[in-house]
């Protein structure tokens, strides 16, 4: 649809748009940066409010919405999904352990990858199994930087608590010991999307024995950069870049204790 000065409303809401990616504005704001009339920038700001694409902060200043960070992510999944199964195998045979990518869906997460271990006793999450969001050191990360009113939310019984997340929010990784399933330990690291925001989880799971009641001084490091990596194919994915990402080299923890055979699982 195109208006008498034969700009369409497409262009006008991408303007709407763009004008916002310096940060909140008010509608004078908006009526300055994109030259609308105050009437029509209104008009096209609650409507794209309503379908989520705007939103509002506590000053009452319009912002981006939540939709574009959902709608950002869906694009990047085939990019992320096409990626995972190498770094994920790289990050298991420098750990000896089971690795899986988990996804959130609502008040679970989702199994989306996963490289199982090529030796011994394997009790892997397999792909598309749901798990909850109570319990895990996945659940965790998938939490931990959410907005404080869904992480309150998430928190009602949960195994973890508040003081918990800020810990990992702090260090940048989460670990559990028999949270969701006695005698596994797990490290989880987040995959960061377009905005810096929270997609994916990285893990690396096993048994205590191996793993040790400090599983994030074994692994944080390496669950750390296949979680970066990830994230870099998303930014790469989001300018438009489609080439592969460089490879980077976790080195494997220094005095770690060789993998042997036993009961692993993404926890």
């Amino acid at each position: 649809m195109v208006d008498a000065s034969g700009v369409g409303v497409l262009d006008k809401a991408a303007a709407v748009l763009n004008a916002l990616e310096a940060g909140p504005a008010t509608l004078a704001s908006l009526v300055a940066a994109t030259g609308l009339a105050r009437p029509t920038a209104h008009r096209l700001a609650v409507a794209l409010e309503h379908h989520r694409l705007l939103s509002r902060d506590m000053q009452g200043r319009f912002v981006l919405g939540p939709r574009l960070g959902e709608l950002a992510a869906a694009a990047g999944e085939d990019r992320l999904l096409a990626a995972a199964p190498a770094v994920l195998a790289h990050l298991r045979d420098i750990t000896g352990e089971s690795a899986q990518l988990y996804r959130r869906q609502g008040d679970h997460r989702i199994c989306v990858a996963a490289a199982e271990r090529l030796s011994g006793l394997r009790d892997t999450v397999p792909v598309g199994e749901s798990l909850p969001m109570t319990a895990g050191s996945a659940a965790q990360v998938l939490l931990a930087w959410e907005e404080p009113e869904r992480l309150h939310r998430g928190l009602q019984g949960a195994r973890f608590e508040a003081t918990t997340l800020a810990a990992v929010r702090r260090r940048g990784w989460a670990q559990s010991v028999s949270e969701r399933e006695a005698g596994v330990a797990s490290v989880s690291a987040p995959v960061r999307g377009p905005n810096n925001r929270v997609v994916a989880a990285v893990s690396v799971s096993g048994p205590i024995d191996r793993l040790s009641r400090q599983p994030g001084r074994l692994h944080a490091a390496a669950v750390t950069a296949a979680a970066e990596k990830l994230s870099e194919v998303l930014r790469r994915a989001a300018g438009g870049d489609l080439s592969p990402a460089p490879e980077r080299t976790p080195t494997r923890p220094v005095g770690r204790r060789p993998a042997r055979p036993g009961r692993t699982g993404g926890r």
